[in-house]
């Protein structure tokens, strides 16, 4: 089963006649799930698992569901305020299937978020470890950091942090209300009360009215949590060529859109938001490993609907920058978007002043 059908499934959007029954199969899969997590946390709480400290302070950006909830573009957004800011940041992240060849800031060829990361923060060392205590001694030790990323981090509970953020797609915020894989929810949202800061991503393809809803029920979890609103707002079209493309130039322009996303509908979305015309669409797995075949049918695709522009996300840019295209009549390109706060962006910058006050060791 695909992502994108299996999301069909969970939100109730297959025939009953197959849905309920697959359903009635994943929810009682959920259980062992949901107690080998809550008993997880209880040990660290209760300290009988060990929480490892390190030297310099660790900002971590987690969210409580599976993908897609924006996590990324928060990442770059604190690696580029740390480094106006004149400190020496290291991004630690655990790198989805990274089994690929390192490089010097261990960024593996054939991950896409880390690959992502490394080209949006030139300078910021990226540490691709499922280790995050390995990966962050290897941070001060080989890079000499002063502050630490910890990206996807809320459930990796052996780092001790000294600021969590967690990320909540407002498009689909709590993963359908069930745990894996029932729904999409890591653990139960009761985890926010661990956190120090929600950020709504994608405030902007839901309703004021949504917004208030989803707040209520994340400070009903944790009424002292700050909760700062943000957009992926897009700020270049880039196209294969390097020629970069004037964003008041797609208004009207037919594209092909694609993008291996846990929520493709939030890249579309964009897209159209961006004034082009959607032509066609091509959703795949998240994460997925894109091959020669993919681009051939793609630039098909492309003509077949008669768009002008085949156009993706930079972060599956990074993976199918290496294959040839095999139609240069028709121009790739890629979307870049970064986080801006529409709300609660100030209480949210004192909690990471606050982190960061005393803790920062001396070049």
């Amino acid at each position: 089963m695909d992502q994108q059908t299996y999301r069909k499934l969970i939100s109730r959007q297959i025939s009953p006649w197959i849905g309920v029954p697959c359903r009635t199969l994943l929810t009682l899969l959920s259980g062992p799930y949901s107690l080998v997590t809550c008993f997880r946390n209880w040990l660290y709480t209760q300290g009988w698992l060990r929480v490892h400290h390190v030297s310099v302070p660790v900002l971590c950006v987690g969210n409580l569901t599976t993908g897609g909830t924006g996590k990324t573009p928060l990442v770059v957004w604190l690696a580029r305020l740390m480094v106006q800011k004149g400190l020496r940041a290291t991004i630690l992240t655990r790198g989805y299937k990274a089994n690929g060849r390192k490089t010097p800031y261990g960024v593996t060829t054939n991950t896409d978020e880390p690959a992502e990361l490394a080209a949006a923060c030139p300078g910021v060392p990226v540490i691709v470890n499922p280790d995050r205590v390995a990966g962050a001694a290897e941070a001060i030790r080989n890079h000499g950091a002063q502050v630490l990323l910890m990206d996807d981090g809320f459930q990796h509970r052996r780092l001790a942090r000294d600021l969590d953020i967690v990320t909540v797609d407002a498009t689909c915020p709590f993963g359908y209300g069930r745990l894996l894989p029932a729904g999409l929810l890591r653990e139960p949202v009761s985890g926010l009360a661990r956190a120090d800061a929600v950020v709504l991503t994608r405030s902007d393809q839901v309703s004021e009215e949504t917004l208030r809803q989803i707040e209520t029920e994340i400070r009903q979890t944790n009424p002292d949590l700050v909760v700062a609103r943000s957009i992926h707002a897009p700020v270049s079209v880039r196209r294969s060529d390097g020629i970069e493309i004037p964003q008041d130039e797609l208004r009207g322009k037919k594209v092909f859109a694609f993008c291996g996303l846990a929520n493709p509908t939030a890249f579309f979305t964009t897209v159209q938001a961006c004034g082009c015309v959607l032509a066609g669409s091509q959703a795949y797995d998240d994460h997925y490993a894109y091959a020669q075949r993919d681009m051939a049918d793609l630039c098909q695709a492309t003509r077949s609907c008669e768009a002008e522009l085949l156009l993706t996300t930079q972060k599956d840019w990074t993976k199918i920058k290496p294959l040839s295209r095999p139609d240069e009549a028709v121009p790739t390109a890629y979307l870049a978007v970064e986080l801006r706060f529409t709300a609660g962006g100030d209480p949210l910058m004192a909690l990471i002043e606050q982190a960061l006050a005393g803790t920062i060791p001396a070049l």
